[in-house]
């Protein structure tokens, strides 16, 4: 298996996202730092110190939960367990699917595609290098309902290998998927 994909004793297989996802979120972080010194530098001038604490406290707070969501994502990869394809976000979100209901996977679709309602994208700020079709629609947070997740995996290639092993009918879906 790649460097990218690890499979323990206890056989679940893992896929990392955090080399494509993370730098990505690096850089969100490093924008939120120089927002947050030039913000409080001028609103420190402009209404004091107790206006420039507490602006700098709820900053503190985004610059924190952004932290934890970069380290997250090591902690937290894409996993095979069973038949159960488990796909994380960080904390921020977890999608289940279960085997039989992968309709196909593909690795080449538009933009259209990806900004759908019934798309997850799992990529956050990353362009996705794989897309799962759902043979049956799943709900997730907030009553909504998806036909298909996005993800923006570090090795593409092992994933679509470890879905076509978990039955000899899935193959290769990529062109299932295109239609």
């Amino acid at each position: 298996m790649a460097a990218d994909t690890d499979t323990d004793t206890d056989g679940v297989a893992r896929f990392s996202y955090h080399r494509s996802v993370g730098p990505m979120v690096g850089v969100l972080l490093g924008l939120a730092i120089v927002e947050t010194l030039v913000v409080h530098l001028v609103v420190f001038a402009a209404w004091g110190l107790t206006v420039a604490a507490v602006l700098g406290a709820i900053d503190l707070a985004a610059i924190v939960t952004l932290i934890r969501l970069l380290r997250s994502f090591k902690r937290l990869p894409v996993t095979i367990e069973g038949r159960r394809i488990t796909l994380h976000a960080g904390l921020l979100r977890t999608v289940a699917i279960e085997a039989d209901n992968v309709a196909g996977l593909r690795d080449e679709f538009d933009r259209a595609a990806i900004k759908r309602r019934d798309v997850v994208n799992l990529a956050l700020i990353a362009w996705p290098n794989v897309l799962i079709d759902l043979r049956r629609p799943i709900e997730v947070r907030r009553r909504r309902i998806i036909s298909h997740v996005a993800h923006r995996l570090d090795d593409p290639a092992a994933f679509h290998a470890a879905i076509a092993r978990l039955e000899p009918g899935h193959g290769d879906r990529r062109a299932i998927g295109r239609a």
